[in-house]
């Protein structure tokens, strides 16, 4: 059995969380990382879990102008320069086959009313394909501007994030029929 772990990532921090949870997933899951711009848009049949994660902007997922804007404001190169998860959950959407799926994103902290969540849009936009989450949402936390633009994940947060995917693992890995190998 697979996990697809899916991410989107401006400067880095989403790409960061993203391989902290696949680090977790590893003790369950052989795990494949993909980021958003070259995953695969059709799921393959021994994917058991899919994880799709990517940075909170005005509220919600990003689009083709808040990355337009991420990009103006940085000096380096976007990790995530085409597509967002956005774009991507909508082919997934259409897809033949979802395994189990849960969702992340990376937002600054404080108040989640306040500031939004990525994940939070990612599941309404997969509400009318049926697609449910199998846990909530989860929200990793960066800090404001550490330097011209760039935030910083807060301390702990790559933990977190690595025993949030051991403990999707095992959610996993207990679903698995008798005599499917984990």
């Amino acid at each position: 059995m697979r996990a697809l772990v899916v991410y989107e990532s401006m400067f880095g921090n989403t790409r960061d969380v993203a391989e902290a949870i696949a680090d977790g997933l590893r003790t369950w899951l052989d795990v494949v990382l993909s980021e958003v711009g070259v995953a695969p848009t059709e799921v393959a049949d021994d994917v058991q879990l899919l994880v799709v994660g990517g940075p909170t902007h005005a509220h919600g997922m990003t689009t083709a102008q808040s990355r337009a804007d991420s990009a103006k404001r940085f000096d380096g190169a976007l990790v995530s320069p085409g597509i967002g998860i956005r774009e991507w959950l909508e082919e997934i959407a259409q897809g033949r086959r979802v395994p189990h799926v849960a969702l992340f994103d990376t937002r600054l902290k404080g108040p989640g009313l306040l500031w939004g969540s990525a994940a939070n849009s990612a599941e309404k936009q997969l509400r009318p394909a049926r697609i449910r989450p199998i846990v909530p949402p989860e929200s990793f936390l960066v800090g404001g501007p550490t330097g011209p633009v760039v935030d910083r994940l807060i301390e702990g947060e790559l933990d977190r994030a690595r025993a949030w995917g051991s403990d999707l693992g095992a959610r996993i890995a207990k679903r698995a029929p008798a005599g499917v190998e984990v």
